[in-house]
């Protein structure tokens, strides 16, 4: 149970500093390494959970 809470926990985090980013992104002003770099955050979210499933 500890290691889910932590799991959550840890996702939680991972989703907030994500939307954060996406909050702060001007349209205007965004770049393909911007993108990048947001697909990435989702990536290493998923392989974290899939690693410690």
């Amino acid at each position: 149970m500890e290691n889910t809470n932590e799991k959550l926990n840890q996702l939680k985090s991972y989703l907030n500093g994500f939307m954060t980013k996406l909050d702060n992104l001007d349209p205007s002003e965004t770049s393909v390494q911007d993108i990048d770099q947001l697909i990435e955050i989702v990536e290493q979210m998923e392989k974290n959970l899939k690693k410690e499933g």
